[in-house]
């Protein structure tokens, strides 16, 4: 896992589904797709401090106005709503994992 200081690498890309002249075949395509999801996930958790941000600074300079005010806790309550969303998929996936066995945490074609 990479944060976003640190420079971060296509996983995978290499080894997943070239041939020898360089053609990329199918098991390229989940090393990409791997890589898009954790670009959505890093997004998603940037946007909902950013959020979390505007809200805390919409209620410090709402100066006493109500409707001010209703805003900065909409945007504070939809940001928990979200974070609130994004655990409990992931949660959903380690409770389908440790039932089932299949890890449905991590993206691979198995090609044969």
């Amino acid at each position: 896992m990479h944060l976003l200081a640190q420079q971060s690498t296509w996983s995978n890309l290499e080894e997943a589904g070239t041939t020898g002249d360089g053609v990329a075949t199918i098991g390229s395509l989940a090393s990409v797709f791997s890589n898009i999801l954790q670009a959505v996930v890093a997004i998603s958790g940037i946007l909902l401090f950013i959020m979390l941000v505007i809200g805390g600074f919409n209620f410090l300079f709402s100066s006493g106005d109500q409707k001010k005010l209703e805003k900065a806790k909409g945007t504070v309550t939809n940001a928990i709503i979200g974070l609130i969303v994004l655990v409990c998929a992931y949660l959903i996936l380690l409770v389908i994992k440790t039932f089932t066995g299949v890890d449905v945490t991590t993206f691979k074609l198995e090609l044969k």
